[in-house]
């Protein structure tokens, strides 16, 4: 339960922060407030961190390795969703080709670094403390936010009709 939670956790605060941040901007494909790549992200994050855990005694080459590793790991899991979504929905999110070092318009050395950045603090400094807090969730609160994050996920292929719903209306 601790994995959804914190799921549900960063998907929220990430869907707020973009909100916040970018003007004119509705972060996510979702009606609710989701963005689930923050979600997935920041648990990609906990996972590599458990993964590089043995591997040297050096707190700082921990960090480096989980840095680098969040940047490039992150960045392509930007990169298939942008292209999922443009796929599936025909529509493009975000767009990095006025970024000065983009790879196409879904990732960029810029955005690379904030999510190495930006998971590498979450992971060290801030889910050490949130965790204690996400674990005293109780159980049925993360069921019902599940259940509603579902229904999200099946309201929004629905209503927005994604291209795979227009092609068997064609056939």
């Amino acid at each position: 339960m601790i994995y959804l939670n914190i799921f549900h956790f960063f998907s929220i605060i990430g869907y707020i922060l973009e909100t916040l941040f970018i003007k004119n901007y509705n972060s996510g494909i979702l009606y609710l407030p989701w963005t689930p790549v923050y979600g997935i992200s920041i648990l990609i994050a906990i996972f590599i961190n458990k993964k590089i855990e043995n591997i040297s005694k050096k707190k700082l080459l921990k960090i480096f390795i989980h840095f680098v590793s969040c940047a490039l790991i992150l960045s392509c899991l930007e990169f298939i969703s942008g292209h999922l979504i443009e796929l599936i929905f025909n529509k493009v999110y975000w767009n990095y080709d006025s970024f000065k070092y983009n790879l196409g318009k879904y990732i960029s050395l810029e955005t690379a670094l904030i999510w190495g950045i930006s998971s590498t603090l979450t992971v060290y400094l801030i889910y050490p403390h949130l965790s204690k807090i996400l674990k005293k969730v109780p159980k049925w609160w993360t069921i019902v936010l599940t259940i509603i994050f579902l229904i999200d996920i099946i309201i929004t292929f629905i209503v927005k009709e994604p291209l795979s719903l227009r092609a068997l209306y064609i056939l």
